[in-house]
């Protein structure tokens, strides 16, 4: 090859290379601009925007929440966010003294925050109260920011503490219906944006850009804060009467499942939580109606009876004798009542509450039946009524109950429920035979008052036959008369009911405590209402729930009586009114000798323990009572 041919060739050589090179240097730049331009755009236009720009939020108004008649509940105060811009403050000591003086705020901690440049801004408050805001605004302080907030306020305080539940300090929903709700309530934030030169300064005339915010939703509770007030103040009566625990209460309409009322003591100001105290909060903010559980004791006989009836393995001819106590499977079950009810009527059995029956009639059901009938029932699966933590009760499994075990939850021992679904259940007994789904949520509006959401009563299904339900309801009502004579459980009133005691367990042991209970229904014989009251640890002498819980149940049902108008179903009745006796003294006496003073006052009564003298008596001796109270004697 000549040399000019090879010089040729390299000269080529070096054009291709060279074309080669420019080729990929374009390409590269031509991939990391589609990166800039196409690819990471969005990202770095927000990068830029945030050096150029300088946003401040602004809260949404979080939505109320109202009652049926439509009291407000929980609703927001408007206040307002202070924040400060070091580098745009002309003079730090002048705005860190005005604001300390207005906001009486520490100099020296406002000092600080006005002087520190390392920030865009800082949030000085965000508790600002109206009158302060215009305050400040009016001194027209360089580097000084206001943006409206929104405070959570409760009106009734000390009301509804379990059911409502409370925010954050930054509006959040942190238990009851405000957190289950939260994304239902909070609505929409927006935001205030100026832009600033790059010293974080803002440019005076530049253009701001505002999004308003979006207003959350107002919800409407089935609960009457009326009914409500009552239901809590005797709640509260009760803790210091009986020196109790804690209490539970529930009044719902039993056709419906609209929750009237719902309280759980102690309680606290949802004003004022008691956040410095976790151990405490976390005990007293807890719906107990939902989440914790108990054995319900003699209220579910209600439960047990209706099954028998349904299953026809009980007629109302049936005859149970009871001596005291029974014996399945080689262990011995004592009947409340130690010397026995002897002969009784399927009916008697239920207003004697007498153990004894309820044994055998679980027997005569059968495991399977049983177990099909109680989740029929709801027992054992959470009802689902929209509040955080609820409990489905606790059931054995199947397999693991033993002969003796299914005669116990006969009687509403070895089954474990929530007081929802204890009232559910009962409701579903008298009711005709249907489980509703029990409501608190009656209907979810927008700001401008449009329905998005409305709950209307639902039947789930029908566990029990309208002519079973019936004769329960005949049965409670004889359960109350019984004791009292009819129409005195509140004079003039036909109120049906059944009191429950049961012995605690702790750590799978049982203990020398109670939770005493009453369910009552309105009317016996068509019952609209259902009440349930559980109190736990009684601990002021007595602990059967004819006594503890009992008494309190008939001031509320007054009280719904009277709220509501209703007249009596017995005018005649009103004219005889319950004579007041003294209580005698009985300690010391034979059973025989105490229970024939009794039966000459017309006092009913309750039997703890064996033995053959009274060891003990409640009300004390001297007391005044009424002859339609019930009396409790200790033998031993």
């Amino acid at each position: 090859m000549s040399s000019k041919s090879f010089s040729l060739y390299t000269m080529r050589r070096r054009i291709v290379v060279l074309m080669v090179l420019i080729f990929f240097v374009f390409a590269v730049l031509f991939v990391r601009l589609f990166w800039v331009g196409v690819i990471n755009s969005e990202k770095l236009q927000n990068r830029a925007e945030d050096q150029w720009t300088r946003s401040l939020p602004i809260v949404a108004q979080r939505g109320e929440i109202i009652d049926t008649n439509g009291n407000s509940l929980a609703v927001s105060k408007t206040t307002y966010n202070l924040y400060t811009r070091a580098k745009e403050i002309k003079d730090p000591v002048e705005t860190a003294t005005i604001l300390s003086s207005v906001l009486d705020i520490k100099f020296s901690s406002l000092f600080e925050k006005v002087c520190d440049r390392g920030v865009s801004e800082i949030l000085v408050s965000n508790k600002v109260d109206t009158q302060t805001a215009v305050e400040v605004y009016k001194k027209q302080l360089s580097g000084v920011y206001l943006t409206e907030n929104s405070m959570r306020y409760y009106p009734n305080g000390d009301l509804l503490t379990q059911v409502l539940g409370f925010t954050t300090s930054d509006g959040q929903g942190q238990a009851g219906i405000e957190a289950y709700y939260d994304d239902t309530l909070k609505g929409k934030n927006g935001w205030l944006m100026v832009q600033s030169d790059l010293t974080g300064v803002s440019i005076n005339g530049s253009l701001n850009s505002f999004v308003d915010s979006v207003s959350g939703n107002n919800i409407e509770l089935t609960i009457d804060v009326n009914l409500q007030r009552v239901v809590e103040s005797i709640c509260e009566k009760i803790m210091v009467e009986q020196k109790a625990k804690g209490v539970n209460a529930i009044l719902m309409k039993s056709k419906t499942g609209e929750i009237l009322a719902m309280t759980s003591k102690p309680s606290f100001d949802l004003n004022n939580i008691p956040r410095d105290n976790v151990a405490l909060l976390m005990d007293t903010v807890k719906n107990k109606n939902v989440v914790d559980v108990y054995e319900p004791g003699s209220t579910f006989k209600i439960i047990t009876m209706a099954i028998a009836l349904e299953t026809g393995v009980a007629k109302l001819t049936d005859i149970f004798n009871c001596s005291g106590s029974c014996v399945v499977a080689g262990e011995k079950i004592k009947c409340w009542k130690s010397i026995g009810h002897g002969h009784q009527t399927l009916a008697e059995g239920l207003a004697n509450s007498c153990n004894c029956v309820f044994t055998a009639l679980a027997q005569r059901i059968g495991l399977e039946t049983f177990y099909k009938y109680l989740k029929q029932f709801g027992y054992g699966a959470k009802t689902n009524i929209g509040i955080s933590g609820e409990s489905g009760g606790i059931m054995m499994n199947a397999s693991s109950v033993k002969t003796v075990d299914l005669a116990r939850m006969g009687f509403g021992q070895a089954v474990a429920v929530t007081a929802l679904q204890q009232i559910v259940g009962v409701s579903t007994a008298v009711n005709g035979g249907n489980l509703v789904q029990p409501y608190l949520i009656k209907k979810i509006t927008s700001k401008n008052g449009k329905v998005l959401e409305e709950n209307s009563p639902l039947i789930k299904r029908q566990v029990i036959s309208e002519e079973t339900s019936k004769i329960i309801n005949d049965m409670l009502d004889l359960t109350v008369s019984k004791q009292t004579g009819k129409f005195t459980f509140v004079t003039g009133y036909a109120v049906g009911g059944k009191t429950g005691t049961t012995q605690k367990y702790v750590d799978g042991v049982i203990k020398n405590s109670y939770i005493s209970s009453f369910v009552g229904t309105y009317p016996v014989n068509n019952p609209e209402y259902t009440l349930l009251i559980a109190v736990d640890e009684p601990n002021a002498g007595a602990y059967y729930g004819s006594i503890v819980a009992s008494p309190y149940a008939k001031e509320i049902f007054s009280s719904l009586f009277e709220y509501y108008n209703i007249p009596p179903d017995d005018p005649k009745m009103l004219e005889n009114k319950p004579q007041q006796l003294e209580m005698p003294n009985l300690v010391g006496q034979t059973l025989t000798k105490a229970l024939e003073t009794l039966q000459k006052l017309g006092v009913a009564y309750e039997i703890a323990g064996d033995g053959a003298k009274i060891q003990s008596q409640f009300p004390y001796a001297g007391v005044k009572i009424y002859a339609t109270d019930t009396v409790q004697i200790g033998l031993g």
